[in-house]
């Protein structure tokens, strides 16, 4: 019988002089050893979740795998500075120096929705020190996208609605404008409201618990909180690079996981075709698989997200341990 994975350790740590909240999950000793042949993983959650979204996942990934997850700069339990620039390049950043600092061996990032795109740009950025990454119906745009298209996803679609109809005069600009965002930043953190967002976006509503409405609700009420919504929202996409030229650089494995269902992504289906067909233009070794689930498949069906997770895992190389610290 598997032994039970030990509670996670919470220790302390910083990017840029700004408290970040991380995880850490190791085996059971007994199988210590297997683990520190094959790579670690890293967890990165989506926009307004946190470590807490991880919750099905962590438990059975952390029964033969070093596991850590980490809340990204402006979310969950980490600190929301005002004068931070958020999007992807931040993200990036800060992934890969919690790799090398924290983790110091190869590592394989997964990351779902927004926390997708942030991955796959850490992933690419430590080149040859990344054991793999996994995307879960990742966000980011291609090269061939523009900006002003119609909405294809959440943030896209808000941003939207704050600017439908609205001048750019100054009296829209200083004081219409933060109190649209102010009203639907309120409303949008009612638990009614996060609750009724949850159920369109899980085809299967099972798992929409008071648990997962409070671990969104919970760091809304933070400081900060509301300038974040307010960066990330008035942000011209993720303040990064387009997700070809991310595949270009990336030397590792790619594996991804769609929740086959999403209504958050506009033309899900051309969207995980460009995924696929950029991916294998850049030459990744790559795989895919569909599953039967909305935006968050790791929460909504994690028993088959851990599944096969886990068979891709154990089939990457074992020679994935190597120091990266201080790379």
């Amino acid at each position: 019988m598997t032994s039970a994975p030990p509670a996670a350790t919470i220790t302390p740590w910083s990017y840029s002089g700004h408290d970040v909240h991380c995880l850490h999950h190791r085996p059971a000793k007994d199988d210590e050893a297997k683990c520190s042949k094959g790579p670690a993983v890293l967890l990165v959650h989506g926009f307004g979740a946190s470590t807490d979204h991880w919750r099905h996942n962590i438990p059975e990934l952390s029964l033969t795998h070093e596991v850590h997850a980490i809340d990204l700069l402006g979310f969950g339990r980490s600190a929301k500075p005002a004068g931070l620039e958020y999007g992807g390049e931040l993200w990036r950043e800060q992934l890969v120096a919690y790799v090398k600092e924290r983790i110091g061996r190869p590592t394989v990032i997964v990351g779902n929705s927004l926390g997708g795109y942030a991955a796959l740009a850490a992933g690419a950025a430590l080149e040859s020190q990344s054991a793999g990454v996994v995307l879960l119906n990742a966000a980011g745009y291609f090269s061939d996208e523009k900006f002003d298209s119609k909405p294809k996803d959440l943030s896209s679609r808000l941003r939207q609605m704050i600017v439908l109809g609205l001048s750019r005069d100054l009296l829209v600009k200083w004081f219409v404008y933060p109190l649209m965002q102010r009203l639907i930043f309120e409303n949008l953190r009612r638990p009614g409201v996060i609750r009724s967002t949850l159920e369109q976006v899980y085809v299967d509503p099972t798992n929409v618990d008071d648990d997962l409405i409070e671990s969104i609700r919970r760091p809304s009420l933070d400081p900060g909180a509301f300038q974040v919504f307010r960066k990330v929202f008035q942000a011209r996409g993720l303040r990064g690079r387009p997700i070809d030229e991310l595949f270009n650089d990336l030397q590792a494995p790619l594996l991804l996981l769609w929740g086959d269902s999403d209504p958050w992504l506009r033309n899900a289906k051309v969207k995980q075709d460009k995924f696929r067909v950029f991916a294998r233009k850049a030459s990744l070794e790559v795989e895919e698989v569909l599953l039967k689930a909305g935006h968050c498949p790791h929460d909504e069906v994690p028993d088959q997200v851990n599944a096969v997770l886990l068979e891709w895992l154990n089939g990457l190389p074992m020679n994935s341990a190597a120091s990266v610290a201080g790379s």
